[in-house]
């Protein structure tokens, strides 16, 4: 079928927690940034929580406290750490690294992330999978989630209207976005949010693997 005769002319995936399974590493180098600089110690489900939104603003909301000439020290730290030092792996989720080269023959896809341009690039080029998107932004350039803002300049871009597009995400982040520009979007159970907080954001649906959601995009898509 081709990409013309799909109800989906898009679909948009978050990267963290969504494709890639980097949660665990996510919350250990923040961790470890904030104890660099002396910040309080929190949970790491507070750091969960928090995946999607922009580095600075996601900082801010888990040690609001912190000052502003610590910001950028916590950011340069926090990004050794995940890119050189990180003692936690990371790499797709089963399957996804195929689901992708499938799904680029019949729909353009593209990424909405809270990484920086310079982190995702990296890691594009270090996954050699950026052949596969049409169209990426991040954090560092549009405003983070859960702002529609980047939702809008990929549509606007692709000549394309929310109803022709499909966001998928790990977080609420990701699904508030989609539903204030009338966006449809699937929940991916495996990364930083619960079920129930997906399910509150009011999905088409919620999938539980690559796998599952794959079948979805093929059956609804």
């Amino acid at each position: 079928m081709s990409k013309q005769e799909k109800g989906y002319q898009v679909i948009i995936f978050d990267w963290d927690g969504t494709l890639v399974d980097s949660t665990g590493r996510i919350v250990d180098s923040m961790q470890r940034a904030a104890r660099d600089i002396g910040l309080a110690e929190v949970p790491d489900s507070a750091v969960q929580n928090i995946i999607g939104l922009g580095l600075p603003e996601a900082i801010k909301t888990v040690w609001p406290d912190i000052h502003a000439d610590q910001l950028p020290v916590m950011s340069a730290a926090y990004a050794h750490y995940f890119v050189v030092d990180s003692q936690v792996g990371m790499d797709f989720f089963p399957e996804a690294r195929d689901m992708l080269e499938r799904l680029r023959s019949n729909y353009r896809l593209a990424v909405a992330t809270g990484k920086s341009r310079k982190g995702l690039d990296r890691m594009l080029d270090d996954m050699a999978i950026r052949h596969c998107f049409d169209i990426t932004r991040c954090a560092d350039e549009t405003k983070s989630k859960p702002n529609p803002q980047m939702l809008k300049e990929i549509l606007v871009e692709l000549d394309l209207q929310p109803e022709q597009a499909l966001m998928v995400g790990d977080t609420s982040y990701d699904l508030d976005m989609a539903k204030a520009i009338g966006m449809d979007s699937v929940g991916m159970s495996h990364g930083a949010h619960d079920e129930s907080v997906l399910l509150a954001c009011g999905p088409r649906a919620i999938c539980h693997s690559i796998q599952e959601l794959e079948l979805w995009i093929g059956t609804h898509g």
